[in-house]
């Protein structure tokens, strides 16, 4: 409680703004100090508090770069509040001893000099007095605040009986003067009805110690550095016994009390003291008190307690800060300690700092800057548990339950008015510090384990948000991709999985992953120690996906788990997509890769070596096939990627302008030209695929061209002019290029001719575009090698290709015959992406 500052500051702020606007001043400071008190208090009884107070409470609660930005910012509110309160008192001494102005020689008790320098020195002097008294030690600092409590309550008993037991009388009073000295009478007239109506309203005027205009800002800025003290428990943390349960009481009973002091204080005075009284001499309760000298050692002691405490204060802060190695070498001086873990060196260390604030000069002219850091800082806090209370942690359980949500809205609105009411360009400066610390921090300072209120923000939102996601009003107008990428050892898909990124337009994307082991046989589960290895392949590949591992007796089994449980609500994958099986041996891409080829990045993940060309496969083709069918049996599009890995995008995309890097596109199904159409289900989604690829920023040079085949007699400008109407109407920019096959159809139908024909011919119609079984066995590996070289004539060579994938056949015993034309068909291709699609994905409509 003896951190309450000089009483006569009551007096400086009636004499400018009167009793009205003095006592909304109180209100308003106190409304924002009484929110910020309610925080303070849930946030200390919800946990164990160490030392650093409010940048503790606000570092373990939003994170290291919040809470190092403030700690910075009340660690110099602190330094700043120190030299206000020093240079408050060195006023107080110059103001009680000093040589009058104009006089050359001192008398009597008035023998100090007046100037710059010699305040300086005496403000240096009590410094070093504060520095004695931190460096001792928290005890002898609070036994020190507690004889000072003692002088103060003292002191104000007198003070209040003053006003009642003291005559009126002038009382004389000497200002500086450009000729010298100017003499003017206050008066104290005792209760009077008429002192106290003159004293109602505002009346500002030049602030004799500055020189400086006052103003309703400038009075509040200095008003409020006088209630700043309530921080002072909370800043000792770390060396009070039980500070969950000494802050609260302690805070609580020190808001009330100084609250109403201050209110009685200005009303005694509004209805006692003139106004020349109240502006001209801010020492006047010494001349007007039943006993002058007791008031004036309060006032010495009031002043210089808050000047240690502050001093303290900062020390705290200070150390704090270098121990939680947020700024690295540049506060290790201050983690040093004396044998009582007294944290000397940062006391010294605030001790410097304060004695370059006190270069200033005045009081007023930092009161400002100081009021704002506080109010910042005071902000955060309540924006801290604002954050907790939102958040819905089951962990945060203050025993402290005497706030809201809205008591910490209000704080943090509270202080940001008055920040800009005060000085809006200080405020700005002050933002602006805080958010360049704030980007710092983020981007030098080394991750914590203090836990991270964003993610538990970030969890409580999209829960919300999930829930509202309601997959029954979904539209085609809003579809999107939503991928599983299956990944047996990502050393070999690294350029797969970053393809895959620029597919996913904003959808959903979860990297897959089966891992071929029996839970049953093993102690635990094997996937635990996996998880961070794949997570850290995502940060360093830089994609946006999600990782889900699963056990399974089979690949499989282990896709099905995956396509039935990966994603959440209406956030589900909706497109499988597949590396292509084929017996080329893997390339270790990961070591290739930028993002693990610098010379300090050794590849660190966990993933195993990949298999020699004459290791059998995990999956065999019929497998493969048999997910492929799985998967459109689950209405899921599939996308089988084959060659991504030798795509180089980065190369592909810096190639000279002209001509821009180009995406083949063949809607029509090569395997079966007898029912070739562009405007089927599946047709549709390999062009909204390759639109989609083409609409990714790193994908934004490149142009489409899509294939067109016609046969003669066709008519085939008909069909051109009806496929560019198709894709004006879908918004898509393709350059259409003709491409005669008859020579290629000629060899299907060969094929096709015989006995079967005819009856092949009509189950073919009958299945439509949903089965084809005996389809793959009409197709000749000569027709399929023809298409293949139709498809590799087109120049120039794409950067990728987009192929039509047909359906598996319902016999599952010609699923290696059908893995074997679709290997035909895109043998040598380069990176070629063929693509089935089973929902409608194109609209029209706005």
């Amino acid at each position: 409680w003896a951190h309450w500052p000089l009483p006569s500051l009551a007096g400086f702020v009636v004499g400018h703004a009167g009793l009205y606007q003095a006592l909304a001043m109180f209100a308003v400071a106190y409304f924002i100090i009484g929110m910020t008190v309610l925080s303070v208090c849930a946030i200390a009884t919800n946990g164990a508090l160490d030392a650093g107070g409010a940048y503790y409470m606000i570092s373990r609660a939003l994170g290291p770069e919040f809470g190092g930005s403030i700690g910075i910012m009340f660690f110099l509110a602190n330094v700043c509040g120190s030299a206000l309160y020093v240079l408050g008192l060195v006023e107080a001494v110059v103001d009680s001893f000093g040589i009058p102005p104009g006089q050359e020689a001192g008398t009597g008790v008035h023998v100090l000099p007046q100037s710059y320098w010699f305040e300086l020195l005496y403000g240096t002097v009590l410094l070093a007095l504060c520095l004695l008294v931190c460096l001792v030690g928290a005890s002898i600092y609070a036994k020190a605040t507690f004889l000072i409590f003692l002088i103060v309550a003292a002191v104000l008993g007198t003070i209040l009986v003053s006003f009642f037991a003291t005559r009126p009388l002038k009382v004389p009073i000497r200002l500086p003067d450009s000729n010298g000295t100017e003499t003017d009478n206050g008066s104290f007239t005792g209760f009077s009805l008429s002192t106290l109506r003159d004293n109602l309203g505002g009346k500002y005027d030049v602030d004799y110690t500055t020189g400086q205009m006052m103003s309703f800002s400038s009075v509040f800025a200095v008003m409020f550095n006088g209630c700043t003290g309530i921080m002072a428990g909370s800043n000792m943390s770390g060396d009070l016994k039980r500070p969950s349960y000494s802050i609260p009481r302690g805070t609580i009973s020190a808001v009330l009390f100084t609250y109403l002091v201050y209110n009685l204080l200005a009303f005694l005075m509004c209805a006692t003291c003139n106004r020349t009284l109240l502006q001209k001499d801010y020492g006047f309760l010494r001349d007007i008190s039943i006993f002058p000298p007791l008031v004036t050692v309060g006032i010495y002691a009031a002043t210089l307690s808050a000047a240690m405490s502050n001093l303290i204060g900062a020390s705290r802060i200070l150390y704090a800060l270098a121990r939680d190695d947020l700024f690295g070498q540049a506060l290790a001086l201050a983690k040093k300690t004396s044998a009582s873990g007294n944290p000397v060196m940062a006391v010294i260390l605030s001790w410097l700092v304060v004695q370059l604030v006190l270069f200033s000069g005045k009081l007023n002219t930092i009161a400002s800057v100081v009021t704002i850091f506080f109010l910042l800082v005071y902000a955060t806090v309540n924006l801290a548990c604002l954050a907790l209370e939102w958040a819905s942690a089951p962990n945060f359980r203050p025993t402290f339950r005497y706030f809201t949500w809205h008591t910490c809205l209000l704080g943090i609105a509270g202080c940001c008015v008055m920040m800009f009411l005060i000085s809006p360009v200080s405020a700005s400066a002050s933002l602006g510090f805080l958010l360049l610390l704030l980007l710092a921090l983020h981007y030098l300072s080394p991750s914590s384990t203090w836990g991270y209120i964003s993610q538990a923000l970030i969890f409580h939102q999209v829960r919300k948000y999930l829930l509202m996601l309601d997959v029954r009003k979904d539209h085609v107008k809003f579809w999107r991709p939503q991928m599983l990428l299956m990944v047996q050892n990502p050393r070999g898909s690294a350029r797969l999985i970053d393809f895959v990124n620029d597919l996913k337009k904003s959808g959903l994307y979860v990297l897959g992953h089966v891992e071929l082991q029996d839970l049953d046989m093993l102690p635990s589960d094997p996937l635990q120690a996996q998880q961070d290895s794949w997570l850290s392949l995502v940060d360093k590949l830089n994609v946006k996906a999600f990782v889900s591992l699963t056990l399974a007796p089979s690949v499989r089994h282990g896709v099905r788990q995956l396509l039935f449980t990966s994603g959440l609500g209406g956030m589900r994958p909706n497109t499988l997509v597949l590396g292509f099986y084929d017996d080329e041996a893997p390339q270790d891409g990961l070591a290739r890769h930028p993002a693990f080829t610098s010379a300090r990045e050794e590849v660190p993940l966990g993933f195993p070596p990949l298999r020699a060309a004459a290791t059998p496969k995990l999956l065999s083709a019929r497998e493969y096939v048999g997910i492929v069918a799985d998967a459109l049996k689950m209405l899921r599009n599939v996308l089988l990627a084959r060659q991504l890995e030798s795509l180089d995008k980065a190369w592909e995309l810096r190639r000279a302008a002209s001509p821009p890097p180009t995406i083949h596109v063949w809607p029509v199904n090569l395997l079966r030209p007898d029912s070739a159409r562009y405007a089927d289900t599946c047709s549709l989604f390999l062009l909204q695929m390759a639109c989609v690829l083409n609409m990714a920023r790193a994908w934004r040079r490149a142009r489409l061209r899509l294939f067109l085949c016609v046969e003669a007699g066709t008519m085939p400008h008909a069909q051109e002019e009806k496929l560019r109407q198709l894709l004006k109407d879908l918004r898509i920019q393709a350059q259409i290029q003709l491409v005669p096959w008859d020579a290629i159809t000629r060899l299907h139908w060969q094929t096709c001719q015989g006995p079967s024909g005819g009856p092949a011919e009509e189950e073919e119609e009958e299945e439509g575009v949903v089965n084809f079984p005996t389809n793959t066995t009409q197709v000749s590996d000569e027709y399929v090698r023809a298409a293949n070289k139709l498809v590799l004539e087109q120049s120039p060579a794409p950067a990728v290709r987009f192929l039509y994938l047909p359906r598996p056949p319902a016999d599952t015993s010609l699923y290696p015959l059908y893995l074997h034309q679709l290997e035909l068909l895109t043998r040598g291709l380069g990176p070629t992406v063929l693509v089935h699609g089973v929902s409608a994905v194109t609209s029209t409509q706005l």
